[in-house]
Parts: structure tokens; sequence; C-alpha cells
């Protein structure tokens, strides 16, 4: 179906429709990953004929792209959801230990669709614009948070980009690639003092 022919649905029942085909898409892509997920798949999940899908995208990476937009803050940077989070310069470890464990546990994607999702970043730009961009949002909103807790830091969004590649490689170690050789405890805790000597000292 050509792009111009894709619907915005504005009553209830259709908006409710294409959120069912999203939450389809992601918890199959989830689970089975992006290469065995297709639309038809997508539609009987949902409860919908593939051609309804057509209705409201273009193709398999466009319910793709919605669904990042849906669940990334949740899956792939909680931290954005950090509003309510008060920082406290003499208990920031233990809270940034109860954010590196949500984080983990936020983890939903299987490792095949990590992987793939992952490998996308570097070989399709929408993906890769989606998230350079959101990196970007998480960036700036810890550091608007950090600053309105009355952390003064020095070249603070270097630092702070720093500090999510490292909480993002240690999730992906713990929840994906799970070295039985390796303490997770211990690498925990030697992130999160890496974090408090980076944002702290």
């Amino acid at each position: 179906m050509a792009e111009s022919e894709i619907r915005e649905p504005i009553q209830k029942r259709s908006i409710e429709t294409k959120e069912k085909i999203i939450e389809a898409g992601f918890e199959l892509i989830c689970n089975d990953g992006y290469y065995k997920t297709n639309t038809s798949k997508i539609a009987k999940k949902a409860g919908v004929s593939t051609g309804i899908v057509y209705q409201y995208f273009k193709d398999k990476k466009d319910i793709l792209l919605s669904s990042l937009d849906k669940y990334a803050d949740d899956i792939f940077y909680p931290m954005l959801n950090m509003s309510n989070i008060k920082f406290d310069k003499e208990n920031f470890a233990n809270i940034m230990k109860d954010m590196i464990t949500k984080y983990i546990s936020n983890h939903k994607l299987s490792k095949t669709a990590h992987e793939e999702i992952t490998a996308m970043t570097h070989s399709d730009k929408d993906v890769a614009y989606f998230f350079y961009h959101r990196e970007m949002d998480m960036t700036h909103k810890i550091v608007s948070t950090l600053t309105e807790n009355g952390f003064n830091i020095a070249n603070i969004n270097e630092k702070v980009h720093i500090v999510i590649g490292l909480i993002d490689n240690l999730c992906h170690e713990i929840v994906y690639h799970k070295h039985t050789e390796l303490d997770y405890d211990i690498m925990t805790n030697i992130v999160i003092a890496e974090i408090v000597n980076i944002l702290m000292k």
C-alpha cells in the first residue's frame, strides 16, 4: 500500500486497533526476533486481518518503529522515567543500584531480538536515527535531573553519556551474555563505584 494511503486513526475504536497491532508486533519481535516476525503473524496475534494492518502501517519495520516509540522509555531507556527520583548525594550509590536493578528487570527483548535490533542500528538509517536521538534525550534528561538536585559537575554531558554506556553494557552482560565465570554482583558494585567516581569526585 502506498504511504499516502496509510490511515491515522481518529475514532476510539480505530486507535485501539492500531494499538493492538503495535502491542502484538512488539510482543512477537521481543519473543521471536524481528526477522522471524511478519505482518501475517502480527495480524493474527492482534486479531485483525493483514489488510487492516496495512491500513495503519507501511510494513513490518513501520510497526517496529512505532513499538520502539511506544515502549522504548520503559524497555530501553527506563532512566528517562525518573522525574520522581530525588538524587541524594549521601545515598547516591544506593539510588544508582536501584536504577540499575530496574533497568535490568525491564529488558524484555529476547537475545535474538536484541542482537537483530542492535545490528539494525548499524544498517538501517531509521532505526539508527531513533536510537541516536533517544540516547541524547536520556543524556539531557539525566543532566537536567542531576543539576536540579544540586550536582555541579564539570563536563556533565560527557560524563553522563559515559555513565549511560556503563549501565547499558552491564545490563546487556547480565541479561544476554551471561558469562558464568563472572560474578555479576561484584561487577555491579564496580560499575556503581565508577559512576560515583565519575559524577561525584
